[in-house]
């Protein structure tokens, strides 16, 4: 999967395969993580967000998406 970077002090990059509605997050740490049955309109926000961080802590967290530690 392709990811994008984003102007994060948390969050490096991030990318999204709308066929598979899955979304990755790659955090400054290097961990990878792969995010389930994410809509593609969060995927949208996350990145257009004035805060990558806050949007990810505030909306995708607590949305309780099932993931995976890839890396």
């Amino acid at each position: 999967m392709t990811r994008i970077p984003v102007n994060s002090s948390s969050i490096a990059s991030v990318g999204y395969l709308p066929d598979k509605r899955l979304m990755e997050v790659e955090f400054v740490t290097g961990r990878l993580y792969a995010y389930e049955e994410v809509p593609e309109t969060v995927f949208r926000e996350l990145v257009a967000a004035e805060s990558v961080g806050r949007y990810f802590s505030t909306h995708v967290r607590p949305a309780g998406f099932r993931y995976q530690k890839l890396a």
